[in-house]
């Protein structure tokens, strides 16, 4: 079985606000507990065409690049074949351009990718405590998990691009539909799409199947370091005096978390697996 890794930031080869390096090793690690697995390194998406012929699972942790339209085809038809795709954290992100009403600031644009992954990120507020609850914990992306836990991280706002064809496995309900994060705070948007309907439950992980494949996502996943750091403030849940912490590995420090990466690896080989076939 062979893995296609992408990590990495944009511009090509920066850290965007991410402690890249970090992230990479600790994917690499976990892959290398699966027996028999080989694994290609990319830092975007350029040389796609080169690994995803012969790749059983993309894995992917990203801070700007994405996946341009003719990539994106080739991805779609790839998993529509029965390759998967385990996207964490930035990967629901893209370009982000002026505001159209000339405001200061920027916002998100939605691409082809987005579709194809089934989530668009909007924003998130300061880095924060919160608590994620497992919805379906049938799933074998939740197995060993408990039925909530508590993380530091951002809490990805996330629009469902196709909410009645994603399996939700994981949500929080920890912030109110008033401004969740604040229009000074990272990127512009309009209307909070990401709430549900009850006006808070928002996603944070899911999974959508494509043919005979399938896409898992999981909007957790930051972590920094002096040298990376771009958080300009967090939450009083993390520092009472809103003081950023200089290195930041949140989640990447949880058993939880890494139960869930781990779980989302196998899920994305055991189709593959000669005992599967």
């Amino acid at each position: 079985m062979r893995v296609h890794l992408v990590a990495g930031g944009f511009p090509r080869g920066s850290w965007a606000g991410h402690d890249i390096d970090y992230v990479r090793l600790r994917l690499l690690r976990l892959l290398a507990e699966e027996e028999g697995t080989r694994v290609s390194v990319s830092n975007d998406f350029m040389d796609l065409g080169s690994w995803l012929p012969g790749s059983d699972l993309l894995v992917t942790y990203t801070a700007g690049p994405f996946p341009d339209d003719a990539q994106s085809q080739q991805l779609s038809q790839w998993i529509q074949a029965g390759g998967r795709w385990l996207a964490l954290h930035g990967t629901s992100g893209g370009r982000a351009v002026p505001n159209p009403d000339g405001s200061p600031g920027r916002t998100m644009s939605k691409a082809a990718h987005h579709e194809l992954l089934g989530a668009f990120f909007l924003n998130h507020p300061p880095i924060r405590k919160f608590r994620v609850d497992v919805r379906d914990a049938e799933h074998p992306l939740t197995r060993g998990l408990p039925e909530s836990f508590d993380v530091m991280d951002e809490l990805y706002l996330l629009e469902l691009q196709a909410p009645d064809q994603s399996r939700v496995l994981l949500s929080t309900s920890d912030l109110t539909a008033d401004d969740p994060a604040p229009r000074t705070f990272g990127f512009t948007y309009g209307e909070d799409t990401s709430a549900g309907p009850d006006g808070r439950t928002r996603v944070l992980g899911y999974e959508r199947s494509h043919g005979a494949g399938a896409v898992v996502y999981l909007g957790l996943g930051h972590c920094h370091t002096p040298q990376t750091n771009i958080q300009p403030f967090v939450d009083s849940s993390v520092d009472p005096g809103g003081v950023t912490p200089l290195s930041f590995r949140g989640p990447w420090e949880t058993e939880a978390f890494e139960r869930l990466v781990a779980n989302g690896i196998a899920w994305g080989l055991e189709a593959r697996r000669p005992e599967s076939v």
